[in-house]
């Protein structure tokens, strides 16, 4: 385990490393998740194996400080991830990322494009979305207000998260998490798909082929970045089929 202060009031962000050669890669979780219990078993697929792995927690998840003082915008996220990564003295490195963590991803490259050499974006969050009540994910954890959501809203999250998400999300800060979740419901500007057209390093998009053709797949192409269905999956695409993620992410890295 290492770890790196990353605010100016000494909040540090943790990480589990996996020794290797260069270029370095970086494994970064969605929200309420974090990056060993998501990452470790492909991290060291044979596949991917032998790279110097960096699985990384963002603040206020898993293993990393959850500050109350932090807004937890993707900005901030970004902002903190890329003080983590000149602190483990990473640069140009292959950036693997999902969900949220894609959306922090494509913001770290925009940013702080010395950081990153490559990016692997795993069912992103690309667009904006409308807050709704009762719906699973960021959807509904944004559409409580922070006090209520802080108060027992997270309970009434917790029990429609299901076991498998529960059991990293329960470990993240309460305003962390609502927090995180509001801005990435809000999104930035321009948004993260904007920022992902204008990218020049080499990008992959993995999806699970269950959705059917990934909106905006068109552009994403012409603009450069490849779009590859993954079988047998649902949203925890590297969960839920390691081999075919690590087929996929290998041939993204090659």
């Amino acid at each position: 385990m290492h770890s790196a202060a990353v605010t100016t009031e000494g909040d540090r962000i943790r990480w589990v490393e996996l020794p290797g050669r260069d270029p370095a890669r970086v494994y970064v979780h969605g929200l309420g998740a974090t990056s060993p219990a998501y990452f470790t078993e492909t991290a060291v697929h044979p596949l991917l194996a032998g790279h110097r792995s960096l699985l990384v927690d963002l603040l206020g998840h898993g293993h990393s400080d959850r500050p109350t003082t932090f807004a937890y915008t993707l900005e901030g996220h970004a902002d903190a991830l890329a003080a983590a990564l000149r602190a483990a003295r990473v640069t140009a490195a292959e950036v693997v990322a999902h969900s949220m963590g894609g959306s922090v991803a494509v913001v770290l490259a925009a940013r702080h494009p010395e950081l990153v050499s490559r990016l692997v974006l795993v069912d992103a969050n690309l667009d904006p979305l409308t807050p709704e009540l009762g719906a699973l994910g960021s959807r509904g954890i944004a559409a409580y207000g922070e006090e209520e959501f802080v108060a027992g809203g997270w309970r009434e999250v917790g029990v429609r998260a299901g076991e498998l998400w529960w059991s990293t999300m329960r470990l993240a800060g309460r305003e962390a998490l609502h927090r995180s979740a509001v801005h990435l419901v809000r999104g930035t500007t321009p948004t993260m798909r904007e920022m992902l057209l204008g990218l020049t390093v080499p990008r992959t998009f993995l999806y699970p082929e269950a959705d059917g053709p990934f909106p905006g797949a068109e552009a994403l192409d012409a603009a450069g970045v490849r779009v590859v269905p993954v079988p047998d999956c649902g949203h925890n695409i590297m969960l839920d089929n390691p081999e075919g993620f690590a087929r996929a992410t290998a041939e993204a890295l090659a």
